[in-house]
């Protein structure tokens, strides 16, 4: 009789332990490249020697042999090891047992599976199973080595986005979700949506470039709408998400681009989609990023008499933070030596060969100078490397004149920073990035990436002064990198009581000097409000004096602002607000100026998470948030947003206006759905504040 399959067991649970994709909220068979896993088929009879069988694997459109997009797999056959592979592990009875090993360089996807017995071919009903890049594989190129590294960048499903400013680093929670329900086939989707060659759907390189221009909207319409305009009324604030889930979920269900994003959004999503795909993954946080439109290593910076920062004069601009991401692979297509490591960033910013993408580029590549080499080498290397360029604008003859203050070689690209391995704490990787500044290394890269880079001569490049005139720039020698100064003149910008909204700014500007002599100092300073795109929201107001110093001494400047004078700006702006305040001195008689700027974040008082420390699994459990008001001000339209990953879904209570000294507490009643450690993240935002979070940790 002839031979006929019954049906096929996928073996789900072994399959996906085997595989660490056990926790993929699909029906289907999930598996890793170049790693065997097992099929149980079941005939009408026993399987005997001289029976065919075969089975297809393909993917795509039209699979098709020539393409290697279809796999013809004959256990009887000789076996080629540079490809698929399938044996039989054991035949008794109606059953057979058979090993299936994929090519570690496949294309991955969603591919269909029917199995050929002689004439009769057998489609199984769920014939789909998902093949994703293998770090556990050593034949794979995105293979890492370390198992606790495997862990954090592929497996974790949150962590942290490191925003604020360089001095003032806070984390902000981040669910990523990768295993979530039709989160896999939302990264599937895209990958189809890409229009890669299934042939490039094998390389990482090609994988984490297209999916850098699809999680933004710009070309493609791809995941998310990039906004900074403060206006997010037909859409989600950027502050309002807490992870990437609510995104990918409503973006595969509608097939149009979700409202809205900005940096850590846009990281936030594709760290999901390239841990979902099984490429390690990183959301990288660059403190003070230069983001300079010509490539020419230098950021201009525009300030009036007061110290204020003139907004939209400058081509380029410094962030207070940027966030993109970083992906581990092997870069066979770079001469030897730029593996590890690469950048990527999803955030529209400018185009790479005509759509907003960027990357990836070898971390080692922007470190020792080789901005020659792809992708988008050279503007990674101006984020972390720019000099910024100080002038003041002064007003003679009622024309301006723009005389230059001081160039700052090290401000720009400071404490990178990155979730920690396996611990909940910020780790450092500037110099993955950046060799120690001043040191010799870093002057040769320098050299060698200027090389590459056209430089400029220091001409003001202001909006408004295309064509500038030479007599309307004072003319100042070059100044050497190291600038050696007559008095010793430096700078400090502290606070001295804590920045609560609603109370006045107590700041202060230290004015030091350290040489032999009497000084007279002309010191302005300024405080001024501003996103974290170093867009000016509000000039809150001034300090001028005139301060005399005798050799090594010091004197504070107090700069004190009301609460009436920044409330409105902090309502009115749908933003989260920056305190920036800059200083200029000048020494009278000398050349000494000196620029100091430094941008820091309102503190906010906390929400508590009560819950007990482990719950069991499939048992409810009762999870309470609290806040206290304690501000001397209302919170408007308080909105507390909640999110568990492997829990509950997100959810969102209204809490309405909160007067000052009130304490709300909402709960949730849970039922844990998948074991181990589970994070519960919680958010505030309201009319006045953008976004207090809060997070705890429960063993199911």
């Amino acid at each position: 009789t002839d031979l006929k399959v019954t049906g096929i067991d996928f073996l789900q649970r072994q399959n996906s332990q085997l595989h660490h994709t056990d926790g993929y909220n699909v029906k289907n068979l999930v598996v890793r490249r170049g790693q065997a896993f097992q099929l149980q088929l079941s005939f009408s009879r026993e399987l005997k020697a001289a029976d065919k069988l075969v089975l297809h694997f393909g993917i795509g459109e039209k699979p098709m042999k020539v393409r290697g997009t279809r796999m013809s797999l004959n256990p009887k056959r000789e076996q080629d090891p540079s490809r698929w592979q399938v044996s039989i592990v054991k035949n008794s009875g109606k059953e057979c047992l058979l090993s299936i090993t994929s090519s570690p360089r496949a294309p991955v996807g969603k591919y269909t599976l029917d199995v050929k017995t002689g004439t009769n071919i057998y489609k199984p009903e769920n014939d789909a199973v998902y093949l994703l890049f293998n770090p556990w594989c050593e034949g794979d190129v995105v293979f890492l080595a370390d198992e606790a590294q495997r862990k954090e960048y592929v497996l974790n499903d949150t962590g942290y986005i490191y925003v604020g400013s360089a001095y003032s680093i806070y984390n902000r929670p981040w669910n990523f979700g990768q295993f979530e329900e039709l989160i896999l086939d939302a990264c599937v989707y895209l990958l189809d949506k890409s229009k890669l060659k299934l042939s490039n759907r094998t390389d990482p390189v090609f994988v984490s470039r297209a999916m850098s221009a699809l999680v933004n909207a710009n070309d493609d319409s791809g995941v998310l709408l990039g906004n900074w305009s403060g206006n997010y009324n037909n859409g989600t604030s950027p502050m309002d998400w807490i992870g990437s889930v609510a995104i990918l979920q409503q973006y595969y269900k509608t097939k149009k681009p979700v409202c809205y994003g900005q940096c850590w959004v846009f990281s936030g999503v594709l760290t999901t989609v390239m841990r979902c795909l099984g490429i390690p993954s990183r959301c990288v946080s660059n403190f003070n990023s230069a983001h300079d439109t010509e490539e020419n290593l230098r950021v201009d910076i525009y300030l009036n008499e007061f110290g204020e920062k003139l907004n939209g004069m400058s081509f380029d601009s410094v962030w207070n933070f940027h966030v993109w991401n970083d992906v581990w692979m092997k870069r066979p297509d770079l001469p030897a030596g730029f593996d590890g490591w690469q950048a990527i960033d999803s955030t529209p910013q400018e185009q790479s060969q005509g759509i907003f993408q960027c990357g990836p580029c070898p971390l080692k590549a922007i470190r020792e100078g080789d901005v020659y080499l792809p992708f988008d080498s050279k503007f990674v290397y101006a984020e972390v490397n720019a000099d910024k360029v100080y002038w003041v604008v002064k007003k003679v003859n009622g024309k301006d004149k723009y005389i230059r203050l001081s160039t700052e070689t090290r401000g720009i690209g400071m404490n990178i920073s990155t979730k920690a391995v396996g611990q909940n704490k910020r780790e450092d990787i500037t110099a993955q990035y950046k060799f120690p500044e001043g040191s010799e290394e870093e002057r040769n890269s320098m050299q060698k990436a200027s090389s590459f880079i056209r430089p400029s001569g220091i001409v003001p490049r202001a909006r408004f002064s295309s064509p500038v005139l030479r007599d309307e720039v004072e003319s100042a020698p070059a100044v050497p990198r190291e600038v050696l100064s007559k008095t010793g003149l430096q700078l400090e910008i502290t606070n001295k009581a804590a920045l609560y909204p609603g109370n006045p700014l107590e700041l202060a500007i230290t004015v030091k000097t350290s040489t032999p002599g009497s000084w007279t100092i002309n010191l302005a300073g300024s405080c001024q409000l501003q996103s974290y795109t170093g867009k000016v929201e509000a000039s809150l107001g001034y300090v001028k004096e005139t301060v005399k110093l005798e050799g090594k001494s010091e004197t504070q400047v107090p700069l004190k602002i009301a609460a009436d004078a920044y409330m409105k700006t902090l309502a009115s702006v749908e933003d989260e607000v920056l305190i920036h305040v800059t200083a200029i001195a000048e020494v009278q008689g000398t050349d000494d100026k000196l620029t100091k700027e430094t941008t820091m974040s309102f503190e906010y008082p906390p929400i508590t998470v009560q819950m007990p420390e482990t719950a069991k699994l499939n048992k409810e459990f009762t999870c309470a948030f609290i806040f206290k008001n304690k501000l001397n001000i209302p919170l408007d339209n308080c909105k507390l947003l909640v999110e568990g990953l492997g829990i509950f879904k997100m959810t969102t209570f209204d809490e309405g206006d909160v007067k000052p000294g009130r304490i709300i507490k909402s709960e949730i009643i849970c039922t844990p759905t998948r074991l181990g450690e589970k994070k519960i993240v919680a958010k505030l935002t309201s009319t006045q504040i953008k976004g207090i979070s809060a997070e705890k940790t429960i063993t199911i």
